[in-house]
């Protein structure tokens, strides 16, 4: 099971972190990713991390501006995001899938479980 927290309402340029805590499995075994659905559109991958959290990936949209990581520790997998734009208005899912990861894109129907999800409004 994955659950996000984090999302809200937030204003242009300004930071929030959003959480996905994880249970049920080995959460060591499983690459993670942060996934993004806007109103309308389809999902997209926003950022990834391998098992360890030695290895991470950005969406050029999102890159300088969100990191992404992981507490195996806490079985949580934190996407931080700064400079925010109305753009990056949507809800967020994080997922996890055992395949090894290493970096790059990751396709969502590659992904075996999915959060529900968190909305982050960015107001302009």
């Amino acid at each position: 099971q994955l659950v996000e927290s984090g999302g809200g309402l937030v204003q242009a340029g300004g930071s929030l972190r959003l959480s996905c805590a994880a249970s049920g499995r080995t959460f060591s075994n499983y690459a993670m990713g942060w996934f993004r659905q806007a109103p309308g559109k389809k999902r997209d991958f926003v950022a990834g991390v391998s098992r360890s959290g030695g290895r991470t990936y950005y969406a050029d949209s999102v890159k300088g501006r969100f990191t992404i990581s992981r507490d195996n520790a806490k079985n949580t997998v934190y996407l931080q995001m700064n400079s925010l734009k109305p753009e990056d208005t949507a809800v967020y899912y994080c997922a996890a899938d055992r395949k090894y990861y290493s970096g790059g894109y990751l396709a969502p129907d590659g992904m075996a479980y999915w959060g529900k999800g968190t909305l982050i409004t960015v107001s302009s």
